[in-house]
């Protein structure tokens, strides 16, 4: 993803290796309606791509940050186990990312990273039924559910997030 900020019309968007490593480095300084039109707005086309994965896949990540209140975000759901919150650079009208509060990499790199156990399990089910109840809640004519793992899965943050995404009716085939 573009990950950035908003500020005075514009977005700061954070180079890919800086948004892995946690480090709010800028890249660039775009005007946003430019930005908005390069990701295609609110659900529009993008070109994307994933940035390799860390060396030190238990390194921090933005979304540490954020679950340790370093970062602030616009949050819509926590408990215990998971924190879920808006999107900074939404694809569609909603686009929350749903994160487990205990770092896991990639979903591909679950099993190494945590075991095959019972708790591991009981996570990764809970993540995905706090992402059911909020796009229930949030996107009660339908949502799409994506998890981008490694870098050709366009994934960009390795801490395991889980999209809801939705709000108008989506297309298909998905990041094709």
């Amino acid at each position: 993803h573009v990950q950035g900020w908003v500020s005075n019309r514009c977005l700061r968007v954070l180079a890919p290796s800086s948004v892995a490593s946690g480090s709010l480095a800028p890249k660039s300084l775009l005007p946003f309606a430019k930005v908005n039109r390069l990701r295609g707005g609110a659900g529009g086309l993008r070109a994307e791509t994933g940035v390799a994965p860390p060396e030190d896949p238990s390194g921090d990540t933005i979304f540490g940050k954020i679950i340790r209140g370093e970062i602030p975000c616009d949050k819509v759901y926590e408990d215990e186990k998971v924190l879920a919150f808006k999107d900074i650079s939404p694809t569609a009208p909603v686009h929350l990312l749903v994160i487990p509060k205990v770092k896991i990499s990639q979903l591909s790199k679950t099993k190494e990273e945590l075991g095959d156990g019972q708790d591991t399990k009981e996570l990764l089910g809970h993540l995905m039924m706090v992402a059911a109840q909020l796009g229930k809640e949030h996107c009660p004519q339908g949502c799409r559910y994506v998890i981008n793992d490694g870098k050709e899965g366009c994934q960009s943050v390795y801490h395991l997030h889980c999209h809801v995404i939705g709000g108008k009716q989506l297309g298909w085939p998905p990041g094709v």
